[in-house]
């Protein structure tokens, strides 16, 4: 639920992004995928529920992903609990090289108000490495295209029914490798509607 006062800052941050050169941003994210008898559930943002209930002898894949206009970065999976020196491993092997690859030296990154992206350590990392992050406003998923694209992801491989945790893992980087570009693409162009449907909205959740 939002309060009165993040919705009003959702506002302000539409307000002040909304014209924003979107196609020098890279997009990132962490949600967790699980197996439950051929069925695939991840972790809501929305909400901080499981998209369905939770079962006793569940298997979880946590996954960390980022893409841009110019295509997906990797994607990294593991079984452990994430923290800030976890998230700046992953972002020293899996986002700085690919970024500059990209790039150059001119790109910026989104992530969102997680404790762990807002540790020291990785504040440290960030402004050593970064060239500009992104301001986000809390409790936004709604705002994140990657959303969109972690819904894909569950589709696609709850279709091919991985039958164990190992082919759970397989099946999430061979699609997330297979997501075509047109979709990056699209949902990259989808920022500037997301802005405007926040302020038309006052704030409230926005349906993309």
């Amino acid at each position: 639920m939002l309060t009165n006062e993040q919705k009003e800052r959702r506002v302000q941050w539409a307000l002040a992004h909304k014209d924003d050169d979107w196609n020098r941003t890279v997009f990132s994210d962490e949600t967790s995928y699980q197996l439950f008898r051929n069925t695939i559930r991840r972790w809501s943002k929305y909400t901080n529920k499981e998209t369905k209930p939770i079962p006793k002898n569940r298997q979880k894949i946590m996954v960390w992903g980022a893409f841009s206009i110019k295509g997906l970065l990797q994607c990294y999976s593991f079984r452990t609990i994430m923290n800030g020196r976890l998230y700046v491993e992953i972002l020293q092997n899996h986002l700085i090289g690919n970024a500059r690859k990209q790039f150059g030296r001119r790109w910026r990154y989104q992530q969102d108000n997680d404790p762990k992206h807002t540790s020291r350590i990785a504040k440290q990392f960030l402004k050593e490495q970064v060239p500009e992050i992104i301001d986000w406003p809390s409790n936004s998923p709604d705002l994140n295209p990657i959303e969109n694209l972690w819904s894909i992801l569950k589709r696609r491989v709850e279709k091919r029914r991985p039958s164990n945790i190992n082919e759970l893992d397989q099946f999430l980087h061979e699609e997330w490798e297979n997501i075509d570009l047109k979709i990056v693409n699209n949902l990259v162009q989808s920022m500037k509607s997301r802005c405007l449907a926040i302020i038309d909205s006052k704030g409230k959740r926005i349906d993309y």
